[in-house]
């Protein structure tokens, strides 16, 4: 499983000799050895809940503060606080001095991958307006949640991760809803094709911004700052950070449960519709989740990097793609059902392509391959 990949240690190129790998896979937790099966569970009993309960979708957005689920926001909030708590925040100068990478990042996030998924909506979804301006808004919203656990599952660089989210969560707040205008209204228009209409509130990407990355940035940084002035580095790192460990899986656990649960039902009952954006969405996420990594090798940014590099480009902020569906179109609309199946699918081939990450490791130089942050394990 993906965990015992994880329990290389920093200095390995490549995975203990098989001698060794039992006892360390002995030590690990049940949790932690079956985590793709528990997110395909949690994901099943979202969707079960949403079907058995059709209102629970409905009271769920009940508690929403200035356009942002409360509940979700908890659960993102839990999930993301132990992952940039480790999180070495002096180390990031070395990151925003690596041009290519912020280069190649800002093109593949705000120019290729957009476009990419303007093309392929319209490939696939021509003749359902609603879900393919519902893709298209998924595609806009670049990741700034969940990105930060596949890339730690895969061995990437936290503190690049780290950068590389802060700078597409400005972007997101001044270009957001510029591309929405332009990919919606005028690039359809000068093709000849339908366009579509929709105000996006800039209020609301910047309170989602805020929400679901600043509060947990600022307190890991704090965490870290704090931690390690009153008791040093290597408690800090060999004591407090395994005990909040689990909690990142609990949090992502819990948020794809409730995720899924909001329009469990719609799903269930239209799996042709689900079928059809599953198509598109899985051609995303593998080919630019592959062009990450055959860019960032090109470029010789190492293994850690590039690894990085293609998760931030392939994760998308589902969270405010739902958010400005359901603003602008209305809650049970099917702008508002494609933010839904952007994470259905999603999870579970993210997932899939942290496996895929781990396997490619042996392509890269071995200095590079062994210059991974240390190896994570969410349920330590």
């Amino acid at each position: 499983m993906i965990v015992d990949v994880l329990s290389w240690s920093d200095e390995s190129v490549a995975p203990a000799p098989a001698q060794d790998t039992a006892p360390v896979a002995a030590k690990l937790s049940f949790l932690d050895r079956y985590l793709a099966l528990w997110i395909l569970l949690a994901m099943g009993v979202g969707l079960g809940l949403g079907r058995i309960f059709p209102q629970l979708g409905a009271l769920l957005d009940r508690f929403t503060v200035a356009g942002v689920s409360v509940p979700i926001a908890i659960g993102l909030l839990v999930m993301m606080y132990p992952v940039l708590a480790k999180v070495r925040y002096n180390e990031t100068g070395r990151v925003l001095a690596d041009k290519k990478l912020m280069i190649t990042s800002l093109v593949i996030n705000w120019v290729l991958a957009p476009a990419f998924m303007f093309v392929l909506a319209w490939i696939f979804l021509a003749d359902l307006p609603e879900y393919r301006t519902g893709l298209i808004i998924v595609g806009l919203a670049r990741c700034i949640a969940m990105v930060f656990i596949w890339n730690d599952l895969a061995c990437g660089d936290r503190e690049a991760a780290a950068v590389l989210v802060a700078i597409n969560s400005l972007f997101q707040v001044i270009a957001f809803g510029a591309l929405g205008w332009f990919y919606l209204q005028v690039l359809p228009s000068w093709l000849g094709l339908e366009t579509t209409s929709a105000q996006f509130s800039i209020a609301a990407i910047t309170a989602s911004v805020l929400v679901f990355l600043g509060i947990p940035l600022v307190a890991g940084y704090l965490t870290r700052t704090l931690g390690e002035k009153a008791k040093g580095r290597d408690w800090y790192e060999g004591r407090f950070l395994p005990r909040i460990g689990p909690w990142a899986l609990y949090g992502l656990l819990f948020t794809i449960v409730l995720l899924f649960a909001l329009q469990g039902d719609n799903i269930i009952s239209k799996p042709l519709d689900v079928l059809r954006m599953a198509i598109p969405l899985l051609t995303y996420f593998v080919v630019v989740f592959g062009a990450g990594m055959l860019i960032g090798r090109w470029l010789k940014l190492g293994y850690p990097r590039t690894t990085t590099l293609a998760f931030t480009a392939a994760g998308n902020n589902f969270e405010l793609a739902i958010a400005v569906a359901i603003a602008t179109f209305g809650a049970t609309s099917g702008q508002a059902l494609a933010g839904v199946v952007g994470p259905l699918i999603e999870v579970p081939i993210l997932v899939a392509l942290v496996y895929v990450a781990l396997w490619a490791r042996k392509f890269f130089p071995a200095s590079s391959a062994s210059a991974a942050s240390p190896a994570s394990d969410l349920g330590k």
